[in-house]
């Protein structure tokens, strides 16, 4: 309560019903309102809050609302018109102060309540990362992905109870970690990579050897090119159909911020290896249904892009060409003459591009080096309009 503002603090003052957790509650013990505990699941906390309308209710987070945190969950269920809220500083402006680092500079992180691993997309040389922790065993399990991949020698520092009385600071390098700390604390990262650092930029392209996978899979040049078409952006949904290995669906949610993807795959062997492919490469909310299509398309959200990698036929481009929203983009690949034809038929239906990509890696022949082709692609690509 002393680092609330004065009007904030009367605010809380007032309030005849307060919610939050149990450390919320007891930093503001003094005031006397009836209390509320976030619901179990937490799922149910917007119809507890319209419980509670016409009264005086107070909801306590930690620093700003607003950044990572309940305030843009209740906005955008509730008016908010019926909203005020209350932003203090932010975990990521006290962290970015005592490590005298310049916030637009850094990447703000959560993976507070979150799958850990989506961290892993921004393990890159010389990155600051500013990582909002789920609990003391964070740093250790960030610690491990940076050293398998070559960032050991990456400086950690872990900052707990900032600007309270029991602060604390604990640094250390990511291969040594071994610091046991407070569960409520805030992560920074510097990252240092050793010279055979794995090296997982965010453009599209990651070399093939980076995905386990059956040898069906989008090659490295091919996705590339696909990824360019499909246009990433953020928060939107891939449907990744016969998504194999996961490559294409893992790029896309790799390429931009909050970026989603269902893939869709028939064959359980391959739905195990795009699941192991999105947590080792940092997109593990990717989500993956068993199913052949156009069937398994019923339901689905409408999807902002979508990749025909398998099954392609003009059943599964009508299904998919319908649910794409306007400005949608769609890509399908073809490596046989069947779904070259059919590809050829849709484009003179529909226009869009067409195009043949070509690619040849160099590799020993003999004691010597030669051209060795891969198979050619037909790619066509539209946009929806």
């Amino acid at each position: 309560m002393a680092g609330l503002l004065p009007a904030t603090r009367a605010v809380v003052e007032a309030a005849e019903v307060i919610v939050g957790g149990d450390r919320h509650h007891i930093l503001s013990e003094a005031v006397k309102a009836e209390r509320v505990a976030w619901p179990k699941p937490f799922d149910a906390l917007i119809d507890m809050l319209r419980g509670f309308k016409d009264r005086r209710v107070v909801v306590l987070a930690t620093g700003d609302p607003l950044w990572f945190s309940v305030g843009a969950r209740i906005g955008r269920e509730i008016d908010p018109g019926e909203i005020v809220y209350h932003p203090q500083l932010s975990a990521f402006q006290l962290a970015a102060a005592r490590m005298g680092w310049s916030l637009p500079d850094v990447e703000t992180l959560t993976v507070h309540g979150r799958p850990v691993e989506q961290m892993i997309a921004f393990i890159q040389p010389d990155a600051r990362l500013l990582i909002l922790t789920t609990g003391e065993e964070t740093p250790g399990q960030i610690a491990r992905f940076l050293a398998e991949r070559g960032f050991g020698a990456s400086k950690m520092t872990v900052l707990a109870a900032m600007g309270g009385k029991d602060e604390a600071r604990f640094d250390g390098l990511a291969e040594n970690w071994s610091h046991k700390v407070p569960a409520f604390n805030t992560l920074a990262v510097d990252c240092i990579a050793a010279p055979d650092a794995a090296l997982l930029p965010r453009v599209p392209g990651l070399a093939d050897d980076l995905f386990q996978h059956d040898g069906t899979m989008t090659k490295q040049e091919v996705r590339a090119a696909t990824l360019a078409k499909l246009m990433p952006m953020r928060g939107a949904l891939l449907w990744d159909i016969g998504t194999g290995c996961g490559s294409v669906a893992v790029e896309w949610m790799r390429g931009a911020r909050y970026a989603r993807a269902i893939g869709i795959e028939p064959r359980a062997d391959r739905r195990a290896m795009a699941a192991a492919n999105a947590l080792a490469l940092g997109a593990p909310k990717l989500q993956l249904i068993e199913g052949t299509v156009p069937g398994a398309l019923d339901g689905l959200e409408a999807p902002d892009a979508v990749f025909i990698g398998g099954g392609l036929s003009k059943e599964v481009f009508d299904a998919a060409w319908k649910a794409l929203r306007p400005l949608g983009r769609l890509v399908a690949n073809a490596v046989t003459l069947e779904s070259e034809a059919v590809l050829l038929e849709l484009h003179k239906l529909h226009g869009g591009q067409l195009v043949k990509l070509a690619v040849h890696r160099a590799e020993p022949v003999g004691g010597l080096t030669g051209w060795r082709p891969l198979m050619p692609v037909t790619q066509w690509s539209l946009v929806k309009r």
